[in-house]
């Protein structure tokens, strides 16, 4: 085999100039369909809260400038923003020239919103990573530590599921095994996913074989949270639900999607220790 035949350290042109029209705006109406969620009647609240690595621009002066960013995109946006077209598209300012970083976030905040039909809000930083002793505002259970023989990897099997009617909680459960396939690329993503709710205590055993059944499916990051959401509400008959994934970084990006029943509180905005 030839060195060029090589699929690894192929040269990728990247964008030279701004360029809005890289953005690639994906319906959620079609995940949806498969999932039998109503896009006009939305059963949950919630946000994509994306966090960027890798921004960088020039000043005025022609400097290149460097920083941080989070997006948040509503769960009620038509259209969910393409990830490799994100990354492209803010690479594309990498040699253009701003008067100040407010004119910058202004014309991020603009494309994005233009992109997901609906406002996004962009900020320059980041938010903490948790404390990793599972004490702090996003205490958790993990249930990673179950013993329980699985052999189920896709596609993603509601009916393993269960929950006791007879012993009603509110408790926080975590598990960082979620797996699935990118449906663009084939490529893995990885992630915690944070489960809190109220009603019929879920069998733990059970959830991590649920989870675990992502394994080798193919679907975005938005789709597997709503998917995990709609199930939880219907096999488990949670009464209040909120279900959040830290996806871990791929192109100087994470995603982290957020779907709760109306009128749940929203998590405190943090990172992971593998974000």
């Amino acid at each position: 085999m030839n060195p060029q035949d090589l699929p690894l350290g192929r040269h990728v042109d990247y964008p030279r100039e701004y360029d809005a029209a890289l953005l690639f705006p994906i319906p959620r109406a079609l995940g949806r369909d498969h999932i039998g969620i109503a896009d006009d009647s939305l059963p949950f609240i919630g946000l994509d809260r994306w966090h960027a690595y890798e921004l960088s621009w020039l000043d005025a002066r022609g400097k290149p400038r460097v920083a941080t960013a989070t997006f948040e995109v509503p769960a009620d946006s038509p259209h969910l923003i393409e990830s490799k077209s994100l990354k492209l598209y803010l690479n594309s300012f990498n040699a253009t020239r701003f008067d100040n970083e407010d004119a910058l976030r202004t014309r991020i905040a603009d494309d994005l919103s233009r992109t997901a039909g609906a406002p996004v809000a962009v900020a320059f930083g980041l938010p903490p990573i948790d404390d990793p002793s599972g004490n702090g505002p996003n205490a958790y259970i993990s249930i990673d530590d179950e013993a329980v023989g699985i052999d189920s990897y896709g596609p993603p099997d509601a009916t393993l599921l269960a929950a006791d009617d007879g012993d009603l909680v509110t408790e926080t459960l975590t598990s960082a095994l979620l797996k699935s396939n990118c449906p663009v690329t084939g490529q893995p993503d990885w992630a915690r996913v944070a489960i809190t709710y109220s009603g019929p205590r879920l069998d733990r055993a059970a959830l991590l074989r649920y989870l675990v059944s992502f394994r080798d499916h193919a679907e975005f990051h938005e789709q597997c949270v709503e998917r995990i959401f709609t199930d939880l509400m219907t096999h488990a008959r949670a009464r209040s639900l909120s279900v959040e994934a830290r996806y871990t970084r791929r192109g100087g990006l994470d995603i982290n999607p957020w779907r709760a029943t109306p009128g749940h509180a929203r998590p405190v905005a943090g990172r992971d220790e593998r974000q």
